[in-house]
């Protein structure tokens, strides 16, 4: 079952992507949403190893720990559940954006330490969070062709919200 949430997870993190670049067909595809799963993992393991070299507040360590742990779990059974359906991951603008996204969110929090360093990484979180459920409701499940694939994204957005309420814990606790 925390795979299956997991998976899901990743189908859902790179949605802030959505709004900073339009899809220029309109709709995503099973191929597009495959290669933003992977891309938006992958984002997110690189940020949350870098906030486990760099953080300073114990639970903003353990935060990344959580996001770096789940987030490689998912990208293997993202790219499992893409074999099963034999979807071939297709690069597209969002998923380009998200690399661009992740680079320049790299560079910024690499130039931070101390307690400038966490609380960046973890408004940077809550910031993705919060746009992911959106969008995940209002873009992404309305895209998926698969049922299989629609059904989990709809089935563990209450994880999405628990990440979100765990960053924003820890947000507080920082002020």
């Amino acid at each position: 079952m925390k795979n299956l949430l997991m998976l899901t997870i990743a189908l859902i993190l790179p949605a802030f992507a959505v709004h900073a670049e339009t899809n220029k067909k309109g709709d995503l595809n099973d191929a597009e949403i495959a290669h933003i799963v992977v891309t938006a993992n992958q984002v997110d393991i690189d940020a949350g190893n870098l906030a486990k070299k760099k953080a300073s507040d114990g639970d903003v360590h353990a935060y990344a720990h959580r996001m770096v742990g789940e987030h490689t779990d998912v990208n293997k059974e993202a790219k499992e559940l893409a074999a099963k359906l034999n979807v071939t991951p297709q690069d597209n603008p969002i998923s380009k954006s998200l690399n661009e996204d992740g680079k320049k969110n790299l560079e910024k929090l690499e130039r931070l330490s101390g307690k400038d360093f966490d609380k960046a990484y973890i408004d940077g979180e809550i910031d993705l969070h919060k746009k992911v459920i959106d969008v995940a409701d209002n873009k992404l499940v309305p895209n998926v062709k698969n049922e299989e694939l629609k059904a989990l994204l709809v089935k563990v957005r209450p994880a999405f919200v628990s990440h979100l309420e765990h960053a924003q814990k820890i947000q507080a606790k920082l002020k």
